[in-house]
């Protein structure tokens, strides 16, 4: 095993923006390695959790289990009630997006079980948010836009059992 090289505490806030920057490049895998490399100098660094949980997220599509189990491990250490609803409710948004995107078979219903996880975490958030933030509200919104948007997008109907037949 390569042992890794310790960042210092002076270089934290430049590799933060680093892993920023590679988020809006599409390289999560990057961005989520320079937040290791953050976590590993300053465990509680917030902005390097909620980076790491965003950059967990945006990489659903190629490898979702890991992914997500990951980033549903890093939301407790979010430090307010505020932040760790809402961004739970991120990672139940883009999982459902990323179930809707699959197109696979029962993708619509997995996606709505999601969306209404995320709509329940963001009603909670917004319950929690600091006056003037309504970033909540707008992802709720959203979330409700993508049901009301597509017709695939329902509750997984309840089976029905076979009847007994009388003998």
């Amino acid at each position: 095993m390569i042992e890794l090289k310790p960042l210092s505490h002076e270089a934290v806030e430049s590799a933060l923006a680093k892993a920023d920057h590679y988020r809006h490049l599409n390289e999560p895998v990057q961005a989520e390695s320079i937040c290791l490399d953050v976590l590993k100098v300053e465990p509680d660094n917030q902005r390097a959790l909620v980076t790491r949980v965003l950059s967990l997220t945006d990489q659903f599509a190629q490898n979702l289990n890991r992914a997500f189990r990951e980033a549903k491990s890093l939301v407790p250490s979010l430090d307010s009630d505020y932040a760790r609803a809402y961004y739970w409710g991120i990672v139940c948004e883009r999982r459902a997006r990323n179930h809707l995107q699959s197109g696979s078979l029962g993708s619509g219903h997995m996606a709505y079980d999601w969306l209404h996880q995320a709509m329940g975490s963001y009603d909670t958030a917004a319950a929690n948010a600091p006056a003037g933030n309504e970033d909540a509200i707008l992802r709720w919104n959203a979330c409700a836009r993508v049901i009301n948007r597509n017709p695939d997008v329902v509750p997984e109907p309840e089976s029905v059992g076979v009847p007994h037949l009388l003998e």
